[in-house]
């Protein structure tokens, strides 16, 4: 797999959800909590509401919901929290994602984080929290309902600064309202702003993907992800998909282009993905919707403890979304309270965890932590780390990517990616 594709599969969680399976016997939240650490969580609240579904996307969001859906979807949402919260919990850092949290009006996102710190305790402002955002709801009333919660990172996906290039993406935009909501966010002052591009896109050249990295360079964010495009199944390209033979060849080169252009322009490598300024040191960890100790809210939130992923049911295409989020807001409030479908991780899965968690990361993985969390060394637990050594991609020792490594990181993670683990993806049905 390593010798193969770059390009395999992009971990941004491990294990995977499609690995995720109905629990039976459901169990009760209180149980599973009841012995983790509950003075440094992460909450994390799902909208899944978008007002267009991007050609690449395959996450859980639905388009242009009517208004009503969305009233419903609080109303519940703050059911869901009443059941969830903890009077013992201490929120270290927030997250709201989707979807598209700013699909909501100002009035609604004000009820959001009223769910947020009344319901659940989280203190907005006073810790890290993380919202999601796009060109055409990064509008000034919104963001100043951001602002006055303490919003401390906005992330917008832009993708590519050239229409042409956007509408191949299957994302309708137009620069103009990019540059608009980029100078919105500018405005209204949060300290970081991440801004997402996307190469690999039909048509895009060399001369193009260096038009879109200077554009999203003009407005100095604090925070660029570079992503490769995929094309998955039951999404709006993955109905149209074309071979292209040199797919592969094209997007490692525009990578290479990408990151050589920011690491000149004074931003360093977090990730295959993650650039940042090089003065940028933020109070809270990298944002990652990942760490032990996230409990999430919403229909398409994860919520990990040290053994137990969970979350709700998964889908992409439109009727099955639509269908999980009727489920969703027809439940009574006591389903709240315990774990519907998930994963448990033995103690193999969680050392696989947190090799795969470090090692795609630029800084590697911390011997240390790993043998004071485990009582076990690393290199000895993973032998099969001296193959990446041998092909070039660890440094010795395996425990941190050369940047071939890091540029490999899609072929990688999945190479690591447990036995049963990818069985059990392999056993789901995309729907």
């Amino acid at each position: 797999m390593i010798d193969g594709s770059p390009y395999q599969g992009y971990l941004y969680a491990y294990p995977h959800k499609t690995s995720y399976r109905p629990l039976d016997p459901r169990p009760a939240l209180a149980d599973v909590w009841r012995d983790e650490p509950r003075d440094a969580l992460f909450l994390y609240v799902h909208i899944p509401f978008c007002e267009m579904r991007c050609g690449f996307c395959n996450l859980f969001t639905r388009a242009n919901a009517p208004a009503e859906q969305v009233t419903a979807y609080l109303r519940q949402l703050r059911e869901q929290a009443s059941r969830v919260a903890q009077p013992d919990a201490r929120f270290a850092q927030a997250a709201f994602g989707g979807g598209t949290p700013t699909y909501l009006e100002a009035a609604e996102l004000e009820e959001l984080f009223d769910i947020g710190t009344t319901v659940m305790g989280a203190r907005m402002p006073g810790i890290p929290l993380s919202v999601e955002t796009s060109p055409a709801t990064a509008t000034p009333d919104r963001l100043e309902v951001l602002r006055a919660y303490g919003t401390t990172r906005v992330s917008i996906g832009v993708q590519s600064f050239l229409d042409t290039e956007a509408h191949a993406a299957g994302r309708p935009q137009r620069r103009a309202d990019v540059e608009r909501a980029l100078g919105a966010i500018r405005d209204a002052r949060v300290p970081v702003l991440n801004l997402d591009l996307i190469y690999g896109i039909d048509g895009q050249t060399a001369e193009s993907w260096q038009l879109s990295l200077d554009a999203a360079l003009a407005w100095q964010p604090e925070e660029i992800f570079l992503y490769p495009l995929y094309v998955r199944p039951l999404t709006g390209l993955g109905r149209r998909a074309v071979s292209r033979d040199d797919w592969d060849t094209q997007r490692l080169a525009l990578y290479r282009q990408g990151r050589e252009t920011l690491l000149a322009a004074g931003y360093r490598q977090e990730s295959m993905r993650q650039f940042k300024l090089s003065h940028v040191r933020d109070e809270a960890p990298d944002y990652s919707c990942q760490d032990d100790g996230m409990i999430g809210l919403g229909c398409g939130a994860r919520s990990y403890t040290r053994d137990l992923h969970y979350s709700f049911d998964y889908a992409v295409g439109v009727s099955e979304v639509r269908a999980v989020l009727d489920d969703y807001l027809s439940r009574p409030s006591t389903d709240f309270a315990y774990a519907e479908v998930g994963f448990r991780l033995d103690d193999v899965e969680q050392r696989q965890r947190w090799l795969i968690k470090s090692l795609l990361r630029a800084d590697g993985l911390d011997p240390s932590a790993y043998r004071k969390r485990f009582g076990t060394d690393a290199a000895s637990d993973f032998p099969q780390l001296s193959a990446l050594i041998e092909h070039g991609l660890a440094e010795p020792g395996g425990l941190r990517l050369t940047p071939a490594g890091l540029e490999r990181s899609d072929a990688i993670g999945p190479w690591l990616t447990s036995e049963p683990v990818r069985a059990a993806m392999a056993g789901y049905r995309a729907r």
